[in-house]
């Protein structure tokens, strides 16, 4: 049995939002092949996500110098425990499937807090002194679902702002993750007549991809 995060960077519901529209299709394709697979749903809008502040800084910074973690201020321990959590939540799970709009080229910035929360040295990667970096989620598998409202394809006129898909890509290469895949839902507002089809069309894939994942 697997354990699968299912983690969602959007404030609307699926009813609205066309990532989470797929994102839904692709989790109950999912659930139906892998009916013993354990699914966590993580709605990062709706979850405590400490940013990496002075407060954090301090209490890594005391812990690491061997001060008690009892000894900290109270907002050091609930920030610091609480990011412990979340990056123990990460490590303990077998796949990953991140479902995000594209907002200016990049995902929402709740979803940078949260990768910002389980790039912990030590725990998803370390430094090694004649290697350099070595990711630690080897064998660990991540899909990535990702709305638009233009087209950002590879190859095309705007490819160079596409900087959500590209970024999670390269966060999960240096966590050692072993497979990285996914969906891009272009075109969205600049085609609206197309709209539907392109919906659709990313609702098949994203069943077909959820078979295999």
């Amino acid at each position: 049995m697997a354990k699968v995060l299912y983690i969602t960077a959007h404030p609307h519901d699926h009813s609205k939002s066309v990532s989470l529209a797929v994102g839904k299709e692709f989790l109950d394709a999912y659930r139906v092949a892998n009916p013993n697979d354990e699914v966590v749903n993580l709605d990062l809008y709706q979850m405590n996500i400490p940013h990496i502040d002075a407060d954090v800084f301090s209490g890594w910074g005391k812990l690491s110098s061997g001060t008690d973690f009892e000894q900290l201020s109270a907002e050091e321990k609930a920030k610091v425990s609480r990011l412990g959590e979340l990056v123990d939540q990460f490590v303990a799970a077998d796949k990953y499937v991140f479902v995000n709009p594209l907002w200016n080229f990049h995902f929402p910035p709740i979803m940078k807090a949260y990768i910002d929360a389980v790039c912990v040295s030590g725990k998803t990667f370390k430094y090694a002194p004649d290697v350099g970096l070595i990711g630690l989620l080897e064998g660990k598998k991540a899909f990535h679902i990702q709305a638009s409202g233009m087209v950002y394809s590879q190859g095309g006129p705007y490819a160079e702002y596409e900087m959500g898909h590209r970024h999670l890509g390269v966060v999960m290469e240096f966590l050692g993750v072993s497979s990285f895949e996914g969906i891009l839902i272009e075109g969205i507002a600049s085609t609206p007549d197309q709209a539907p089809t392109i919906k659709e069309n990313a609702i098949k894939e994203a069943r077909d991809w959820a078979k295999r994942f």
